[in-house]
This record gives structure tokens, C-alpha cells and sequence, in this order.
């Protein structure tokens, strides 16, 4: 059946600002639809609140709507834009939720609109917990027992009748979000509360518990003639109760038999079929491993993070088959891009083995608890492809990037084997490690397999892992052991270290014997056709076919590796956009990058696609064969930037600002003496390696200090220190990362924080626009609200800043990007720190003054100069618009995370408000970042006596908006003193009523808490109510310059929003 004629006009709906559970593979699968609807002739509109992404691009759909996604926000822009139909699978669990409630409420209907890519009834049939249940019953699929509930009665009476333990699993959630299991009335009672809060029609499934089996997943596609395909079925090595998302996935599936594979997958096509799915689904299922009863844990009705795992996986181009999909065609129509010979009605075939692995946030919350449940707690992920499982999973520890190179890290051969044997239980981010362990001191199998669940082939394989350490270690390293190290993919460093030998040796004992990888290719269909646009993978042994190409000219582009709090999807912006220029410049470009969720890992960005670790050994492998003229780094984050030595002792040119001028932003003494050069003011600190040392500076320079790592990215280590003793506590921490590079002690500055982007030449710059954060110095630059055009600094100021960018620029002899943050304190500014790189705010700003800032630093890094290309220099005029960047956090995702904000980042996204006037924008920041207030109008205050001056300011504005407060005992006390009307409410350690029984009792809107320092004390009364007010729904704000920016939002909130088209912002 071809095209649908009628359609002609696509309202895309995204999925808002990256949070935990919901990352960038909508990013990537929305991308790559709006590409595949333009291909047709359809005019596209995309709506999505988040500026950090590809898919808000102008170049990717024809009207761009960087706006809150809320339904009143998409009846504006439905009434304004007049698109025929709009397609809500895409933009995950947000997405799905707003095309429902547009579909339920009869706008849709009212405005002609049509919902495609599914229909409302679709998505209640699979989404809503009791249809669903109906639905699996009519067609004989098994469900677990189990039974909706929409009050804690309820569930208490159900949960009796099956017994504990129980899933919990709340409707319309995203990640798993308010789940959990409970394994007695008291874990019930918490999480059910939790989950009928969050869920979008107040129910949650109660089911019985069937931890421990087996979770496979498949993947399917179905057209609207009734056409199934499975792209990809996936098993995880976690066994049910640990979310999807957090688990180790492994595809194929390894451990199934024929039988169980065709069983479920039969099962799978007869479950989209009854749900009349047209698209692509993902379904899960729970295998009991002994016998062949299974039964069908849920549906997703629409692209989902799997999706992008199974998209990369197979090389079949998910998302966008989808988007033909709902245009009406089928799957015999559609071709498959790879091949460009097949049709995307042949089933993908796969020749190799893929593992992926979540990236965890615990390096920054310390205080974390790092146990996995069936609620996600991962930002990212890093996938591997190789011919073996071993290898898939050797490659996939290290591209992890968390200092981890094989499976003999942590802390677990220290313990006795009676802790070893108990730390088994505990299913955490650690737990392969556990088992390399228990393998090591000779516990069975069958014993691990009794405690972990996971299933013997899998302990079996990491056994052949743990004995190739053990030759290594023990035998002599004959050509043989090395070729058979390789093939499982030991890295060069740990075959040395386990050999006794030097890195260098082991590298030309492999050259000298011709053990070096080779290229195998992705191309769907397991060789038996042509590919035209594969990728590739490496494996040691086999032949070669990556061809190694001899174009005019070459470059290598490093991307950025798996998502991660401070080194976000901004970065992959950065990276493909680089490589489009390029391209335009007549280059043959390669991506090497390891993430599945991203831009950069489709299949037709680059020329050519190494899915491989971003690591000096694996990046040399693929320089051996492509030859490259260049590698360009400065757009992958501190990943890429890393890797600039090692690249030019491969003898690779580096494009743009050389190393050494990067290592003289890094290094405190090289830059200290580019200040004094440029005679540019700075804080005044010093560089030190131990406590003593830095006690001493902060002695000289009095307190406050900011004690700091060199060479991070998103602040890590980052910490204020008030005394002496959070000196010891800090430098602490920071040495459990292993320490090379020096710690800086700054004297810390109280100012404003400004953040400029430029893009330099060499001669001449060019600003696009200066930024200024609402949140004073202390709190990261990407955890704090920033504005564009800076509205506070005067003329005096704006020279000064662009002088310094100019004069630092110049010093560096930065080609192509440079980001430098200042700090303005009584009319003189300060340089915080300056990066000669792209920055998080880089895809924010092109997209707010429509200067495309990535294309012209990587036309400028190949020689062009900013006079040429007919660009003015200097600072760009203002845009006519206001553009706000609000920060956004997954802190309900990480129980027992610290969430005050500090210098080290925390939050996982951002997204936008833009608007004609500062109070809309700043309003609509708030709005894109999930805050809609008032609601009881009530909150609670209490704040570390510094802050009580301003908090009566703050106070008074919500009293005069109809808030009434409450505070604890010494807050309560100021306010009143000074003609704010508080109530008095006891602490937490105090007899009820107490804060914790107003947080709880869900009446509360808001708390102001602003915390005395410390790192992480969980029985502190501070961390205790913030924590308790985020697992409770409340909006927590730590920082005083953010309550004052609520309240102004609160005072100016206008009934109705202007949506503005940024893809009409354009200059030059």
C-alpha cells in the first residue's frame, strides 16, 4: 500500500530534557524519523524542549518549537501550524502521554488532526495495566498474577493473597519510574504511595514476583497489511528484577534453544498483531530457565531505548522504517538503506555478538545507593560488537571510561570468602566483577548460579576471562598465549601488567607476528548481500574488510563515548555537526564512538563507522589501516581530548588548537604565566598534591577555598571547603580517582558567573552571544539557569569580556572553538577557567542566535579565517530574543543521592525557554523542566544562617503570591523578627508534627533548603528533607538565586505562551 496522499503535514512530538530512564536514543530515533518523513515530501514540525540535541536542529525539520511539552503549549503551536496529523511514537514516554491526552480530550478530532504511527486505542491496550492484562488474556499470552490497584487498600488485601514478594509497576511511567519490589507490608505501603503519585491516571499493577527468571527481549516491526518481522531479540545477563536499562543485554540471545526462540517470537507477532501495532514494539518477556513456562512482562508501543540497541545491533534502521511506516507503506515497499538492495521486510541476520552495558552515575553520587532494582538508575550506555561474547564483553568494560580495563578491578580479592560469598548477593553495577572473583577462589557454578541467578553459560564464559589472567600471569607469553589473549580482546596494558612486561613490548611482539585486528563489517544480513553504507567492528583473526580508502583528504573524528553526568549528548551535537562540515569541505570523514543511543552511531553520518572503546590502542588499530591526514578532538568532550597525546605519537595531525596550548588552559603554572602575559585578573590559589600542602594555601589565602582536580570535565572532585577538616575530606575523594595531575586550591570567589563560547581563527574572534547565570559562583555551570543575552552587565563589562576572550584567545592560539567562564565582582572580571574546546552551551547558543558555531570552527580548523567566509568578528549583535537554559535533574531515580548543587555537576539535561521578554522565557524554563506551581501553596524554609537576610526577601515574595510557610525553629524565628509570618515546625529528630510528616503528607509545594557544606552525612537533618521532598514529588531548591528566580516566575506567569519557530532565527 504506498504513501497516504492525505498526509502532508507532521507534528513530531520529542521527549523534553534528557533524565535518567529516558536518554538520548529518542534523540537519535527522532532524528532519524524527521529525516525519513522529509525524504517523502512531508513538511515536519517538531516540537521538543530540549536545546542540547541534533533533532531541534533547523536542518532537521522544517518548523523547530524549542518549548514546553505541555498540552496547552502543543494546542497553540496545533492551532498555529494546522499540521494534519501528529506522530507521538517517538518521542518516548512523554511523547506517548501527551498524544493520549491531546487524543482523550477531543482537540485532535475538533482541529481534523489525525494521531499516526498508532492510535489512541492502541496505546491504552498496551499501556494501561488492566487492558493490557485483558488483552494478554483474550489471546492466551501469559501474564504474571497480578491485579491493578488505585489505593494502598487495595494493594495490601491483593498482595496477601499471593504473597510477597511483589512488583510494583505504576501506569504511564517512564524507566521504571515509582516501581519497585517489595517484600513486606512496610516496602509495599512506601513504593505503592510513590507509585500511585506518579503515575498519570493514579493505578499500579500489584504482581507476583518473578525475580530470578530469565528477561529476553524482541523487537518487532508491523506494518498496517498485518506484515511482522523480528529485527532483533536480546537477553539480559541480570535474571528479571533488575531494570532493562541497567542491565547488561546481550544479542543475540545467547542461552536460549530453538525451541524458546521461535516459541517467544511466535508469541511476539501474535501480541502486535492483537494490538494492531504499526511500527516498531519492544517486548519483554520472563523465561522460567527449567521449563519452557514463560510469561509476558510488558509492551512498548513505540521506539524505545531497546530499539536504538537493536538498530545499531543489526544495522536495520528502526526509527526510520517506523516513520515510513505511519506514512502507510509496508515493509516490502521500504528498501533497507544498508543494502540498498533489500527490502525492510527481510529479517536481519546477525554473524557476531553484541553486548551492551549501562554507564552508572555513581562516581558522582558518592552517596548513592548503588544497588539495581526494577526502577533505572543508568545516564548512558556503551555497546560492543566482536565475534565472541568474551570479547563483546572485554571491550565493552573499557569503553565504559570509568578507569576499568578487565574484569580484575575493585576491591573484591581483598575479601575473605565468606564476605565474597555474601557480597555475591548484592545486585549492584559491580557484580561481574564479584563473580571473576568467585570463579578465581574455585566456587562452582552451580553455587553462583543459586545466589545470582544468572545463567551458567554466562558464569562459563567469564571463567574463560579469569583462566587467560591466570596463564598470562603464570606461563611464559609465547605467540600463541598473546594471539589467543587478543582474540578475547585483552588490551595491550593488561596483558603487560598480568606478563611483567612493558605496554611498548607486548605491542611489537603482536606487530613482529602479525597479531593485529581486523575489520569485520554490520551489513543486516550476515554477508549473503552487498552492503553499501556498513560499519564496522574489530577482531583479532579472520580477514580484513575494512578497505583502507586513499581519498584527497581524510579526517578522523573522535566522538564522545557513553552519556554521562557533565559529558552529555551536547558533545555528540558537537561531533556530528563537525562531521557534516567536513563532509561539505570534501572530506572522507570517520566517527569512532561506542555509544548506541547517539547521532554520531547511525549508519549514514559519517563515510565510515568504527564501533570500537575510545581508547590509545583501539583508536591506533583503526589509524593503521585509514591513515587519516588529521584527527580533530576538540568536539568529543574530555574523551576526545584525552586521546590528543597518543594520536600524535601515532604520528597523527591534530586539527585545530595544538596540544600544548590545550595542556597551557590545563596546566596552573603555563596558564598563571599566560595571565600575567595578557594581564588578565584571576582568584589567587596554588597547585599541591597532598592535604598538608593544601592546607597550607588555604591558610595564606583564608577561607573559603574551591579544591579542584586538573584535567575534568563537569566539575568532578569539585568541592567548597569551609575548614581545614573538609580539606582532608575532599582531597580524599579526589585521590580515590588515580591522581597524576595536580589539585588546585582556589580562593573562591562570590560573584556573578558569566560564560562566553567563542570561535577563533588564529586573528580575529567571534562571539556569538554572552551568557549569564542566575545562580551566583559555587554552583556548576551546568546546574545553574543561564541567560542569553547577559541582562545584568554593563557596557564596561560586555568590552571587557570580549577584550579577555580576544586577548586569551590570541595567547592560546586557539583554531576553532574556546569556552571561558568569568566571574564579574564589583565592576571587575575575573577568569574562572577557560577550555580551548566545544562546551555544553555550544548547541544552545548557535540555536538561540542562529549562528551555526560548530560549522564554522571546523571550516576555520581546516583554514579558512572568519573574514573570508564574510562573518563579522568580535561580539555578534544581540538576537531578538531571550533564551533561558534551565537545568534538569534525575535525582528521584538515585535514592540516597546528595541533591544540593555545588561545583560539581549533577543535573542530566537541560532545557529552553525562549520568548519576547525575559519573564516568559524565564517562566517557560521552568514549565519545560516539569515545575508547575502553585498547587496547595504551602513550603517549607530552612536555610544556613548566611542566607537568612535573603531569606526574608524570598519569604515575603511567596507570601504576597498566598504561600503560607513553614520553618524550622531558628529560620522560623528571623522570619517572624523580620515581618514575615512563619509557623514553627519541629526538625526531623524532633517529636511530630515534624517537617518529615508535612513533606509526607503530600501538601507541600515547595522546600527551600540551603545546606550548611559537608559531604554526603545522611543522618543530617538538611539531607534527610531533601531527599525525602524529591522521593515525594517536591520541587527542592538548594541555592538562594533560584528561589528568587521562581518567585519572579510565579509573579509575572502568563495564562497564555507565544511558541516561537527557532528554526526562522537565522543571521547571515
Amino acid at each position: 500500500m504506498p504513501k497516504n496522499q492525505n498526509i502532508k503535514k507532521v507534528l513530531v512530538i520529542g521527549s523534553g530534557p534528557i533524565v535518567i530512564g529516558q536518554a538520548a536514543e529518542f534523540d537519535y530515533a527522532g532524528t532519524q524519523a524527521c529525516r525519513s518523513l522529509k525524504e517523502e515530501g512531508v513538511e515536519v514540525v517538531l516540537v521538543n524542549s530540549n536545546p542540547a540535541t541534533i533533532m531541534t536542529d533547523k536542518e532537521i525539520a522544517d518548523e523547530v518549537y524549542i518549548e514546553p511539552l505541555t498540552v496547552p503549549v502543543l494546542e497553540e503551536i496545533i492551532k498555529k501550524e494546522k499540521p494534519d496529523s501528529v506522530l507521538p511514537t517517538l518521542g518516548g514516554q512523554a511523547g506517548l502521554n501527551l498524544g493520549m491526552e491531546l487524543a482523550e480530550s477531543g482537540f485532535l478530532k475538533e482541529h481534523g488532526v489525525k494521531l499516526i504511527g498508532t492510535t489512541a486505542e492502541t496505546i491504552f491496550k498496551a499501556e494501561d495495566r488492566q487492558a493490557f492484562k485483558d488483552t494478554m488474556e483474550k489471546i492466551g499470552e501469559p501474564c504474571a498474577a497480578s491485579q491493578v490497584v488505585h489505593n494502598v487498600e487495595d494493594g495490601i488485601r491483593f498482595t496477601n493473597t499471593i504473597g510477597y514478594p511483589v512488583v510494583l509497576r505504576p501506569a504511564y511511567t517512564l524507566g521504571g519510574s515509582g516501581g519497585g519490589i517489595a517484600h513486606n507490608e512496610q516496602e509495599l505501603i512506601d513504593i505503592l504511595t510513590n507509585g500511585l503519585r506518579l503515575s498519570r491516571v493514579g493505578e499500579v499493577l500489584v504482581e507476583r514476583c518473578i525475580a530470578g527468571w530469565k528477561e529476553i527481549e524482541y523487537e518487532v516491526m508491523r506494518d498496517a497489511n498485518g506484515n511482522c518481522i523480528t529485527v532483533c531479540n536480546m537477553e539480559n545477563i541480570d535474571p528479571v528484577g533488575v531494570h532493562t536499562g541497567d542491565s547488561i543485554v546481550v544479542a543475540p540471545s545467547q542461552t536460549l534453544g530453538d525451541k524458546e526462540y521461535q516459541m517467544l517470537r511466535t508469541s511476539a507477532l501474535n501480541i502486535i498483531s492483537e494490538l494492531n501495532i504499526t511500527g516498531g514494539c519492544n517486548v519483554q518477556y520472563a523465561l522460567k530457565p527449567d521449563s519452557f513456562e514463560y510469561c509476558v512482562i510488558e509492551v512498548n508501543p513505540r521506539v524505545s531505548r531497546s530499539s536504538a540497541l537493536a538498530s545499531k545491533a543489526t544495522g536495520y534502521p528502526i526509527a526510520k522504517v517506523a516513520a515510513k511506516i505511519a506514512l502507510g507503506y509496508t515493509l516490502d515497499e521500504i528498501k533497507n538503506a544498508i543494502t540498498g538492495k533489500t527490502y525492510a521486510s527481510f529479517e536481519p541476520m546477525l554473524d557476531y555478538c553484541v553486548v551492551k552495558i549501562p554507564r552508572l552515575p555513581f562516581d558522582k553520587f558518592i552517596t548513592a545507593k548503588r544497588t539495581l532494582t526494577t526502577q533505572m538508575k543508568a545516564t548512558g550506555e556503551v555497546m560492543s560488537i566482536c565475534d565472541s561474547f568474551e570479547g563483546a564483553l572485554m571491550k565493552a568494560i573499557r569503553s565504559l571510561e570509568q578507569h576499568v580495563e578487565s574484569l580484575m578491578e575493585y576491591h573484591f580479592s581483598q575479601l575473605s570468602d565468606h564476605d565474597l560469598k555474601e557480597e555475591l548477593k548484592i545486585v549492584d553495577d559491580r557484580r561481574i566483577f564479584c563473580i571473576a572473583e568467585a570463579v578465581r577462589r574455585g566456587v562452582s557454578y552451580e553455587y553462583i548460579h543459586e545466589i545470582t541467578r544468572i545463567d551458567p553459560w554466562f558464569i562459563d564464559k567469564l571463567a574463560i576471562i579469569v583462566e587467560m589472567e591466570r596463564a598470562l600471569k603464570e606461563n611464559e607469553l609465547t605467540v600463541s598465549l598473546l594471539k589467543e589473549a587478543k582474540r578475547i580482546q585483552f588490551p595491550d596494558t593488561v596483558i603487560a601488567k598480568l606478563s611483567g612486561r612493558q605496554e611498548e613490548e607486548i605491542k611489537q611482539m603482536r606487530y613482529a607476528n602479525g597479531i593485529t585486528a581486523v575489520y569485520k563489517m554490520v551489513d543486516t544480513c550476515a554477508a549473503e548481500f552487498e552492503a553499501e553504507t556498513p560499519y564496522y567492528y574489530s577482531v583479532y583473526g579472520g580477514e580484513n574488510e575494512a578497505v583502507g580508502t586513499k581519498p584527497l583528504k581524510k579526517v578522523l573524528v573522535l566522538g564522545s563515548g557513553p552519556i554521562r553526568i557533565g559529558q552529555g549528548i551536547e558533545f555528540d551535537y558537537c561531533s556530528v555537526h563537525s562531521t557534516w562540515a567536513f563532509k561539505k569541505e570534501g572530506f572522507e570523514t570517520i566517527i569512532i564512538n561506542n555509544n548506541p543511543e547517539t547521532v554520531s552511531t547511525d549508519f549514514d553520518v559519517a563515510d565510515k563507522l568504527y564501533f570500537e572503546p575510545l581508547t590509545p590502542e583501539d583508536v591506533e588499530s583503526i589509524v593503521n589501516i585509514e591513515k587519516p591526514d588529521g584527527a580533530v578532538v576538540q568536539f568529543g568532550g574530555q574523551t576526545a581530548i584525552k586521546l590528543t597525546e597518543s594520536l600524535m605519537k601515532m604520528g597523527v595531525k591534530i586539527y585545530g588548537t595544538r596540544a600544548e596550548d590545550v595542556d597551557a588552559a590545563e596546566d596552573r603554572e603555563l596558564f598563571d604565566r599566560i595571565l600575567e602575559q595578557t594581564g588578565i585578573p584571576r582568584a589567587a590559589g596554588g597547585t599541591v598534591f597532598t592535604a598538608e600542602e593544601a592546607k597550607e594555601v588555604a591558610n595564606r589565602l583564608g577561607y573559603p577555598v574551591l579544591v579542584r582536580p586538573s584535567y575534568v570535565l563537569g566539575g568532578q572532585g569539585m568541592k567548597i571547603a569551609y575548614h581545614e577538616g573538609e580539606i582532608e575530606e575532599f582531597i580524599g575523594i579526589i585521590n580515590r580517582i588515580a591522581q597524576d595531575h595536580p589539585i588546585l586550591v582556589d580562593k573562591y570567589l562570590q560573584g556573578k558567573e558569566i560564560e562566553v563560547d567563542a570561535v577563533c581563527d588564529g586573528t580575529d574572534i567571534l562571539i556569538p552571544g554572552i551568557m549569564e547565570h542566575i545562580e551566583r559562583t559555587g554552583v556548576h555551570s551546568g546546574d545553574s539557569i543561564s541567560v542569553y543575552p547577559a541582562p545584568t552587565i554593563s557596557d564596561e563589562v560586555r568590552d571587557k569580556l570580549v577584550d579577555y576572550t580576544k586577548r586569551l584567545a590570541q595567547a592560546l592560539h586557539v583554531i576553532g572553538l574556546i569556552n571561558i567562564q568569568f566571574i564579574v565582582m564589583d565592576g571587575e572580571v575575573y577568569v574562572i577557567e577557560v577550555n580551548p574546546r566545544s562546551s555544553r552551551t555550544v548547541p544552545y547558543i548557535s540555536k538561540v542566535t542562529g549562528i551555526p558555531i560548530v560549522d564554522l570552527a571546523t571550516k576555520v580548523i581546516i583554514g579558512n579565517t572568519l573574514k573570508d567566509m564574510g562573518y563579522p568578528t568580535g561580539l555578534a549583535p544581540k538576537a531578538d530574543y531571550i533564551a533561558i537554559k534551565m537545568p534538569v535533574f534525575s535525582f528521584e531515580k538515585l535514592r540516597g543521592a546528595e541533591i544540593s548543587l555545588g561545583p560539581e555537576m549533577k543535573s542530566t539535561g537541560e532545557c529552553l525557554g525562549i520568548a519576547k521578554n525575559f519573564d516568559e522565557a524565564l517562566y517557560k524554563a521552568f514549565l519545560g523542566a516539569g515545575i508547575t506551581l502553585p498547587k496547595y501553596k504551602q513550603m517549607i524554609i530552612t536555610v544556613k544562617d548566611a542566607d537568612k537576610p535573603e531569606a526574608v526577601d524570598v519569604a515575603k515574595r511567596f507570601a504576597k503570591l498566598g504561600y503560607r510557610i513553614y520553618a524550622t525553629r531558628s529560620t522560623a524565628k528571623y522570619l517572624n523578627e523580620n515581618g514575615v509570618e512563619a509557623l514553627r515546625v519541629n526538625k526531623i529528630t524532633q517529636e511530630s508534627p515534624n517537617v518529615m510528616d508535612l513533606i509526607l503528607g503530600h501538601k507541600i509545594d515547595l522546600v527551600i533548603d540551603t545546606p550548611t557544606q559537608g559531604n554526603g552525612d545522611k543522618s543530617r537533618d538538611g539531607f534527610l528533607i531533601r531527599r525525602n521532598a524529591i522521593e515525594t514529588g517536591v520541587y527542592c531548591i538548594t541555592a538562594m538565586d533560584t528561589a528568587n528566580a521562581l518567585a519572579r516566575s510565579l509573579e509575572t506567569a502568563e495564562k497564555t505562551l507565544t511558541p516561537i519557530d527557532v528554526s526562522t532565527i537565522a543571521r547571515w
